[in-house]
């Protein structure tokens, strides 16, 4: 008879009869590990499909009962991980597992339960604090409307304002009003980042964002590495590029240069290219089914995506939030998209983006990948796939293939390409506020939070601070509330896009001009993407998926090469 599991595997070299000492570690190492993921799975599943259930209701309704059941399932799940004994006995596992199997995809899971489990390892009573938190906060995100001189605004008649617009007046009043958001959640906001990083340092780490970066298998000295060079490699083409938008942004709406403010660009946060050249990029778009153009799309390089759709929440209503995701609810392919359409480029290149996740997901990753690690293999690479897709709404080229009519082809082609160049470079720096006023918001709460969100803003944006303006514009970006240190990963994603896209160029398309390949049509696409991407979900980490990919590691070399002038 085997001894105890438990026993046997600390006190090492007993021998077993029929077995040496080694085998049979090693043996009893799967077993005991295999048996810890098979618990999990069993208590966990049920309570994460529960959960993305109620999440996903919530932001449909915006009611308070449907986020109170949210909140209900979010503890019930944060209880069961938070469990003591279960942890004790992981980590055990985790000590012992990479020297006694051969099994790569146990060690994986193993790891990855880890990660997930150490986040839960605080007080009870403060994980229920930090949910109630969060969830009023996204709450109030969610019903929020700017509200302009007495008048309810969606995010979409916001945004078409500050497009369209020549009054600098009127830009001011509509700008503000969507920033009011941010004194709504202000109070609550610093609580919650006061309550992160209470459970960080319980955990042993310095702050809620040095926690998250080592929970995403990441490091802030690698990250504010790349960054720099991004800042190094972005800085001077940015700056060039802003001052053509700058000289026209000012022609259109009848002001000096020097008096440009942020309400004169077309988005909230200047993170998209202003709408200032010679076409409308929406006009292809006004009379276009977008739906319709993204099944065509998906279903013609081989990754169908009607049943998405069919699940999908896609138009504006009161209280459904405003924005745009896509969730896996049990990673069994039922896969489903919110989205507040409307016909214009921005909400083309959204769908093209949320479809982009969908078929990152367990559509694509095979049932026979283990549960645990039926997902993306990390955020910045479903964010890169998302991205790899969303590019085409703004290529004429494109859009002529997939049926849609463009005017002035000319004009067209001269506007997206400045566009499409600058949305990289407005990007970038736009993450680099992100992630640098995170960073410093959770190594030191206490400061002056809406100064440190400007002095950002202006050195790596080059926006000038509103003067007589002293107001929480930084708790106007959800991101921030409720998707916490996350943003940086966008901006990883675009490289890692790009290095994607430059390889299926030179591999399936024999080197060709990465500009001109438009995947359409093209069944190889999907192929190399379930193969080189999406089927081993989270089986490889995201530095091995990286060089599995493309051959080498995350850099941004193909990114340069997509912004640089040519």
């Amino acid at each position: 008879m085997l001894p105890d599991r438990r026993s046997f595997l600390i006190a090492g070299g007993v021998t077993v009869v029929g077995l040496n000492a080694q085998t049979a570690n090693a043996q009893l190492a799967d077993d005991e590990a295999k048996a810890f993921v098979a618990d999990h799975v069993k208590k966990i599943r049920p309570l994460e499909i529960a959960l993305g259930r109620a999440w996903w209701s919530a932001n449909i309704s915006g009611t308070d009962a449907d986020f109170a059941r949210k909140e209900e399932k979010q503890n019930a799940l944060d209880n069961a991980l938070a469990n003591k004994e279960g942890f004790e006995k992981l980590k055990t596992i985790r000590g012992y597992i990479k020297k006694a199997t051969k099994d790569p995809n146990l060690v994986r899971q193993i790891d990855v339960l880890y990660l997930q489990y150490l986040e839960k390892q605080v007080k009870p009573e403060l994980l229920k604090k930090i949910t109630a938190k969060a969830n009023a906060v996204e709450q109030k995100f969610n019903v929020f409307r700017a509200n302009v001189g007495g008048q309810e605004m969606s995010d979409s008649q916001v945004r078409k304002i500050l497009k369209e617009s020549t009054n600098s007046e009127e830009r001011q009043k509509v700008w503000e009003g969507s920033k009011k958001v941010g004194a709504n959640v202000e109070a609550d906001l610093k609580e919650l980042v006061k309550l992160r990083n209470e459970a960080a340092k319980e955990l042993g780490f310095k702050n809620y964002h040095e926690m998250m970066l080592f929970l995403n298998e990441q490091t802030a000295t690698e990250l504010i590495k790349l960054f720099d060079e991004l800042d190094n490699l972005t800085r001077e083409p940015y700056a060039k590029a802003k001052a053509e938008i700058d000289e026209r942004l000012a022609k259109n709406c009848g002001v000096a240069v020097k008096d440009l403010m942020p309400w004169h660009y077309h988005d909230p946060f200047f993170q998209e290219s202003p709408a200032v050249f010679d076409a409308d990029l929406d006009a292809p778009f006004k009379n276009a089914d977008i739906l319709k153009l993204c099944e065509k799309f998906y279903d013609g390089i081989g990754l169908p995506i009607g049943d998405v759709i069919a699940r999908s929440d896609l138009y504006e209503k009161k209280g459904k939030s405003p924005h745009a995701f896509c969730t896996d609810i049990d990673r069994e392919g039922d896969v489903r998209m919110l989205a507040n359409i409307t016909p214009t480029e921005y909400w083309m290149s959204t769908m093209l983006h949320e479809l982009g996740h969908s078929v990152y997901s367990s559509k694509n990753i095979p049932q026979e990948v283990p549960y645990i690690l039926r997902g993306e293999a990390h955020i910045l690479t479903t964010e890169g796939v998302a991205m790899q897709f969303q590019k085409f709404s703004k290529q004429r080229a494109w859009l002529e293939k997939m049926g849609v009519k463009v005017e002035n082809p000319k004009a067209f082609d001269e506007a997206s390409a400045k566009v499409l160049r600058n949305e990289l470079l407005i990007f970038s720096r736009w993450c680099q506020v992100m992630l640098r006023f995170e960073k410093g918001m959770y190594e030191n709460p206490e400061q002056n939070l809406n100064t440190l969100w400007w002095d950002l803003v202006e050195k790596y944006q080059l926006l000038k601070r509103p003067s007589d303006r002293n107001a929480p514009d930084y708790g106007a970006k959800i991101h921030i509330c409720s998707a916490p240190v996350y943003y940086h990963n966008y901006m990883m994603g675009q490289l890692f896009a790009s290095q994607v896209h430059h390889t299926i160029a030179r591999d399936l398309y024999d080197k060709a001009d990465p500009s001109t390949v438009l995947y359409i049509g093209d069944k190889k696409i999907g192929d190399f993407m379930k193969k080189k991407v999406f089927e081993p979900g989270r089986s490889l980490s995201w530095k091995e998926l990286m060089k599995f990919a493309t051959g080498e590691e995350l850099s941004a070399k193909a990114f340069a090469k997509d912004f640089q002038t040519k």
